[in-house]
Formats: structure tokens, sequence, C-alpha cells
């Protein structure tokens, strides 16, 4: 680890100069690459220089143990004491740093949300899981656009379909993909009786032009009259459009603008995220042959959370957490349960990390 660490220090330093250099900024491709290798390195660097200049103090530290002075062994004593945990906690902090970050982190999200089995019940809690996700990304101050909405007769949703933008937002996110499921006595059971409706939710990065290559000749196009609300001219123009990306059987639908172009423009993003989406599974399907690197199974398929209003509580099936405390998470509460999350998911990174070592 620490040869790994001595070379990354040397790297930084190099970007130091480079970025001192009196030319530095002619070439601005190069200026801003530098400027961030040199901001994803400096955590890393410090916490390394830390970690120096604490084990320097604590080898003087132990050296000490054998001075005649009976004062001076006691006041060595102290200072090993107060200096091992720290030690130890800046080595645990450098083996986090040095797993490799997931470069999709910091990029925008595409939720998708759509009801499941359960009918009109799965429609309003598909309802409630995306006012759940707007007030999270209000309180994280991301931005929200939606992309597609399609509702149900009874005020649900039937498939909601958002960009969210910010800091970290796939980061975040993006262990909220798989099948939720609610269990709650609907407002129309006159027994009362418990009712389990589910909904399955997808988080995609953004994805930017050189992610994914598509042959426009791989495309079918087609535009048709929307069927939804959104304005007088929605339903008299053909403004509503469909891809077809036809290599992998892929099909966007956007109607939710009044402009075809907009439409289109909408169907693309989705579809592009989709592609990516469907690539990087393959290359984690592979990667999972030789050791497990995502939380649970990363099946979409899988139920991963349960929401149980009769009891108030939340259960994430993936890392056996249960807080009861439904209310605050649906109100946008997420942070526990999203952080615990990324720190199993880190855990299980660093193991696979210590296999292949091994």
């Amino acid at each position: 680890m620490f040869d790994k660490l001595a070379k990354v220090e040397s790297r930084y330093e190099e970007i130091e100069r480079q970025l001192g250099a009196s030319d530095a900024a002619a070439d601005r491709e190069r200026f801003a690459a530098l400027t961030r290798e040199h901001s994803e390195l400096t955590p890393l660097v410090a916490t390394y220089r830390e970690r120096q200049r604490i084990g320097a103090e604590l080898e003087e530290a132990r050296t000490l143990r054998s001075d005649p002075d009976a004062e001076m062994r006691a006041a060595a004593e102290a200072e090993i004491a107060r200096l091992e945990p720290r030690l130890e906690t800046l080595d645990r902090e450098l083996r986090e740093l040095l797993i490799p970050r997931d470069p999709l982190d910091d990029r925008n999200a595409i939720l998708e949300i759509r009801a499941g089995t359960g009918g009109a019940e799965a429609g309003l809690f598909a309802a409630d899981l995306m006012r759940m996700y707007t007030r999270y990304a209000e309180k994280q101050g991301w931005r929200l656009e939606s992309l597609s909405l399609s509702t149900h007769a009874m005020g649900g949703l039937k498939e909601a379909i958002t960009l969210v933008k910010g800091r970290d937002v796939y980061g975040k996110l993006k262990y909220e993909g798989g099948v939720h499921r609610v269990q709650r006595v609907p407002e129309t059971e006159a027994q009362g009786r418990i009712h389990t409706s589910a909904c399955t939710v997808a988080v995609l990065p953004e994805v930017e032009p050189v992610d994914v290559k598509v042959d426009e000749k791989e495309l079918r196009v087609d535009v048709f009259r929307s069927s939804g609300p959104g304005g007088q001219s929605v339903n008299t123009t053909d403004s509503a459009v469909r891809i077809t990306h036809m290599p992998s059987g892929l099909v966007v639908t956007c109607q939710d603008e009044k402009s075809q172009h907009k439409n289109k423009a909408k169907a693309m993003k989705i579809l592009m995220s989709r592609l990516f989406d469907l690539e990087q599974g393959k290359q984690q399907a592979e990667q999972a042959a030789d050791r497990k690197a995502m939380v649970g199974t990363g099946d979409r398929s899988e139920r991963i959370r349960t929401y149980n209003f009769p009891q108030g509580r939340v259960t994430d099936h993936r890392i056996g957490l249960t807080l009861y405390s439904l209310e605050r998470f649906i109100g946008g509460d997420m942070d526990e349960v999203i952080t615990a999350l990324r720190n199993h998911h880190q855990a299980e990174a660093l193991q696979g990390e210590r296999e292949g070592r091994a």
C-alpha cells in the first residue's frame, strides 16, 4: 500500500510543478485535466502525509519507552496511547481512499419509476416514491427535469422518468434501482385489509456523446399524435415520438412536449442512457464471475426495500437495515439508508481489493 501511496505523492508533486509553470494555462484542456487530477488526489495525499507525520511521532515516542527518566517514560506511554488509535484510523482511511472511485458518481442521473403489481394502489405508491425522491433532491440542492410522465386514472403514476441534476447525484441514487414493495391499507379498502403492491425503480447515469456510439441507421423513429394531457395542440399534431433501437430492441416513447423536436431530444437522452446502462451491465456481469462487486446481485428484479405503513418501518433487504421512521423517510429524509448502502458497497470493494492481492 505504501509503495503505491509514494507513487501517488510523486505524481501529485509533478502535477503541482506543471500547474506552477509559467505556460501552464496555455493549453486549456490540459490545464483543466491537471487541475481535476490534482483535486482528486488532494484528499489522499493529505491523509498520507498526515499518516507519515503521526508515524514518525509514534516511532519517536516508542524510543522514549526505555528512557532512564521515569517521568519521560510515562509521557512516552501517554503519547503512544494517543497516537496508535490515530494511526489505525489513518491507515483505514487510506485503504478506503485507494479504492478506485466510480467515475460515474459525479454524473447527473435519469430516475425511472414504474408502477408494478397492485393495480391502482401501485400507481399511488409510484407517486409517493416520486414525491420522496423529489424531496430528497431538494434537500441535496439538486434540480429535476421531467423527461416523461404517464399518469393513472386515480391520481397515481404509471411511469415517471426524470433527469436529476447536481453534485454526486448518481453516486447517491445508484443503489435505489430495484423493486420497492409497499404494505398498507389502501384508501379504497373497506375491510381494512393490508395490501401489498410494488414499483420498479431504475437509476441510470446521464451519458455524454462520447459514451455511446449509435448509428442513425440502427434507429427507427415514429411520430404520432399524443394521447395524454399537455395543451390544446398536443392532441392535434404529430408531436409524440417513439424511437426504437433495432439491435437491442430498446423502445423509448416521449409525448410530454408540444414540440416533436423536444420530444425526440428527450427520447434520445433516455435511450442513450439505457444503452450505456446495458453495456455497463454486461461488463459488471463479467466482473461478477470473478468476484462479487455490487451491493446484492445488482439484479433489478430483486426486491430491495419494503415500506410497511402499519408498522411505520422501512427495511432495506440488501443490508438488513430496518428503520422505524417511515414517515420521515418517505418525506425525503433518506440519508441514513443511502449512507449505509454506500458504506456497505465500499466495504465489499475493499474486501475485493484484499482478495485480489491475496
